[in-house]
């Protein structure tokens, strides 16, 4: 049986890209979270005008791969301890979040954190908070990496996070 994981941590497609090579991971869907407003745009997103995150949400088999496990890759391919920033990207929509679905995964994040906070020059500021609801982005969206290997995008930001991840979790892999 699989579990949910909803996830923000800056662009979405970054995420994503780094999320589908773990083994275990059946599906991750780019999408939007924690706002205030049904149904959002990508456009009303960018704008500021919803107050939700940039987020996926991820599909996986527990015996293939720990909800912890997640969270520490999570943790690898973000800045967990900048405030509505990753990169080039600015604005409350790059927000670090975890958005729980219950309270066991409640308790994982907030002992990931506890671990490690002490590992940071900063604060982590990864907001977490129960999922209200998930929308799922446009179509466009979906897979955009695979789809977009060498857009200049991909190349200067998710290329080096897939490096990252490869280099410190390589166990994880698909």
């Amino acid at each position: 049986m699989s579990e949910t994981a909803t996830l923000a941590g800056g662009c979405f497609w970054c995420i994503e890209a780094a999320l589908k090579e773990l083994r275990g991971v059946d599906r991750v869907t780019s999408g939007y979270a924690g706002g205030h407003v049904d149904d959002p745009s990508y456009e009303a997103v960018c704008r500021g005008e919803t107050g939700h995150a940039e987020v996926v949400q991820v599909e996986f088999d527990p015996d293939a791969i720990g909800y912890r496990d997640l969270l520490e890759v999570f943790f690898t391919i973000h800045d967990p301890t900048t405030l509505n920033r990753q990169g080039p990207d600015v604005g409350s929509q790059y927000r670090s979040a975890v958005y729980y679905h219950d309270d066991a995964q409640r308790e994982t994040v907030e002992a990931v954190i506890d671990e490690l906070e002490p590992l940071y020059d900063d604060e982590i500021v990864t907001e977490v908070a129960p999922l209200e609801t998930f929308y799922p982005a446009e179509e466009y969206h979906q897979d955009y990496f695979e789809k977009h290997p060498n857009d200049t995008y991909c190349t200067v930001n998710i290329n080096p996070k897939l490096s990252k991840l490869r280099e410190k979790h390589a166990e994880l892999l698909a």
